[in-house]
């Protein structure tokens, strides 16, 4: 095999082919076939390689014309997707041109891998006419070589008609190895060119998310009409308009980090990373080293160093949430960034600075913390510059059905499923639920129900027990003289009766909240001269 310095190995390569025939070429064509396949190394770009390719192979043989005809694998056909020819009509011709993979010489050399010379086509039975038809050539001569790599044969060279006198062994030598230079180059642009395709389409879909996340991240995201709500919305604007740290409380699920995205993304910020950390979820020397960084070798398992999230945050927010459970030694440093814009990677002795936002947030009351002494005072002062509180659900129920009404948007959408709406009595229910884990738990149920719905309206009975058993409908006792059975099935009577009303006549979910078939509903329905409405059939 040729090497760089222009000496050989020993007759073998990669792919286990027999180069004998590179040692068979003179001095001369070693040097010229050594100067081409490092041109072709050089370059990356399929659309620039093959023009080269064509021009330097077309040059080097002397011919008429040279072509690269690849092979589509799904179609089985050759397709030429560029040649270099004397009349530039044809070679646009030439680039319509398709063939079956099993047809004509070309065919032969793909299916055989092997090089074929054919000194006249009119004399060959394999010759595939139609290729001159399309292209208006008059081919007399043909060298073919196949175009193999690792994954197996991609294609095949072909040399149409020399320009003087026929083609010589020592072209059939050359073309051979030639072919597999080329074959190699080809293979690696395409790697490079599917590459280029996917970073591409991945730079397309971050932008489409990043403008997804300012969108859902706006103002317009948060949904609330309530007096209390107004008065975050006013906070809102005036946070994101400054560089102002804010300090975001509130009970679990209110939608914290929410509302720190549409601080960071209404602010002169915007363009900068977003970088949310949950402090009470890592532990502390962690979460040192996610904040801060580490070099190679601080500590064990530390492999390499590692950039801190504080520093991939730089020109735009670190969002520290669940500040409030963050260890007194960091909070230490963290206030050390806060005052000094500057921090210590574990394992290093210089500071780096730091130009970022912060916000916080947390669930708990940093006032009853700072009196126990779990949380520095001078801390919370730098956090609480701008502090934002958020109301729990319970205290903004008129926001509720707006909530509701987004939400079954979204996740119908996101669940392929036609569910539209809450009936009066299933909103009811949502309304009147104290929801301890406010939106967060909202979003969870509006979710079960969707997936359990059967038609395109929730229903009570699609809601879970948590708020219906807490609302579940009030019998009054019977007279305490009557007899057991008796007793019973008054009580009975007047329960199923308010749960067909409660689901408004519809037996099939009435019979779900019982616990019971359909039929045995049926049965009491008729039992105790009771009324449902038919199903329709249609939903």
């Amino acid at each position: 095999m040729l090497k760089l310095d222009g000496t050989t190995s020993e007759p073998t390569n990669g792919n286990g082919h027999d180069t004998e025939g590179i040692l068979r070429l003179g001095i001369r064509q070693r040097a010229r076939l050594y100067e081409i396949s490092r041109a072709f190394s050089e370059l990356v770009e399929l659309d620039r390689l093959l023009p080269i390719v064509i021009a330097k192979t077309k040059a080097l043989f002397e011919v008429e014309s040279s072509a690269i005809m690849l092979l589509d694998r799904d179609a089985n056909e050759l397709f030429v997707p560029y040649i270099a020819d004397v009349a530039p009509e044809v070679e646009r011709r030439f680039a319509m041109v398709r063939f079956p993979a099993d047809r004509g010489v070309a065919g032969w050399v793909l299916q055989h891998g092997a090089v074929e010379l054919v000194a006249d086509v009119s004399q060959d039975p394999r010759w595939y006419r139609s290729v001159d038809g399309q292209t208006g050539m008059a081919t007399h001569s043909l060298l073919c070589a196949p175009l193999r790599t690792r994954e197996g044969i991609i294609g095949v060279l072909s040399l149409r008609n020399k320009l003087s006198g026929g083609f010589s062994s020592e072209d059939v030598e050359l073309i051979a190895a030639l072919a597999e230079s080329i074959a190699v180059a080809i293979d690696n642009a395409r790697r490079y060119d599917n590459a280029q395709r996917s970073a591409a389409r991945l730079r397309d879909t971050v932008d489409v998310l990043h403008q997804q996340v300012a969108r859902d991240s706006g103002f317009d995201g948060i949904i609330g009409h309530s007096a209390s709500m107004q008065r975050v919305f006013h906070l809102l604007a005036s946070a994101a308009a400054s560089p102002v740290t804010v300090l975001i409380t509130g009970e679990t699920g209110t939608g914290k980090e929410l509302i720190a995205r549409a601080v960071h993304y209404n602010g002169p910020r915007r363009q900068g990373p977003f970088v949310a950390v949950n402090c009470g979820a890592l532990s502390e020397p962690l979460l040192e080293s996610e904040l801060f960084g580490h070099r190679k070798g601080a500590f064990t398992g530390a492999l390499s160093d590692k950039k801190g999230l504080l520093e991939v945050a730089g020109g735009g927010t670190i969002f520290l949430d669940e500040v409030g459970d963050m260890p007194p030694s960091m909070q230490v440093k963290l206030l050390r960034v806060l005052q000094d814009g500057d921090f210590l990677p574990v394992g290093e002795t210089t500071a780096r600075r730091v130009d970022v936002r912060v916000i916080s947030a947390t669930h708990r009351d940093l006032s009853a913390e700072i009196a126990a002494g779990r949380f520095r005072d001078d801390l919370y002062y730098r956090l609480n510059t701008f502090p934002i509180a958020l109301p729990p659900l319970r205290e903004r129920r008129e926001d509720i059905p707006l909530l509701v009404a987004r939400l079954l948007e979204r996740t119908a959408e996101k669940f392929g499923k036609a569910v539209q709406s809450c009936s009066p009595r299933a909103l009811e229910l949502l309304v009147a639920h104290a929801w301890p884990g406010n939106v967060r738990e909202l979003q969870n149920e509006i979710e079960r129900a969707v997936a359990l719905a059967p038609a395109d309206l929730i229903e009570p009975a699609d809601l879970s027990e948590r708020l219906t058993v807490a609302v579940a409908p009030r019998v009054p006792l019977p007279a305490t003289d009557l007899p057991l059975r008796r007793a019973r099935e008054l009580f009975e009577r007047e329960y199923v009766a308010q749960v067909l009303a409660q689901h408004g006549g519809n037996a099939s979910r009435a019979a779900k909240t019982l616990g019971i078939s359909r039929v045995m509903l049926q049965k009491k329905i008729r039992l105790y001269g009771l009324r449902s409405r038919p199903v329709d059939p249609g939903r």
